[in-house]
């Protein structure tokens, strides 16, 4: 009994790490390896944001290869990018 309650507590936390907060978006970063990142709606209006939205547009249109949207640039890129937005 004490293994199924611990198999569910597991399963039951690994689905909250899938969730994306009301207000975020889940996107997906990294020039060879991808990393999921969780990032507020609001950095979508930010011109530097847009930027890597135009070249994520430019690799993969409409197809992204992780099932989310994938922006082609390296992580400290997308770290120092996102680190200044979150000051603004």
């Amino acid at each position: 009994m004490a293994i199924r309650q611990m198999l569910r507590r597991s399963l039951s936390n690994e689905r909250r790490s899938n969730e994306v907060p009301k207000g975020h978006l889940a996107v997906y970063v990294g020039e060879s390896e991808k990393k999921r990142f969780v990032i507020p709606l609001s950095y979508l209006n930010n011109p530097s944001f847009q930027e890597l939205l135009c070249q994520a547009e430019e690799e993969f249109g409409f197809h992204h290869p992780m099932g989310g949207l994938t922006i082609p640039c390296s992580e400290e890129l997308f770290i120092d990018i996102t680190s200044h937005l979150s000051r603004t």
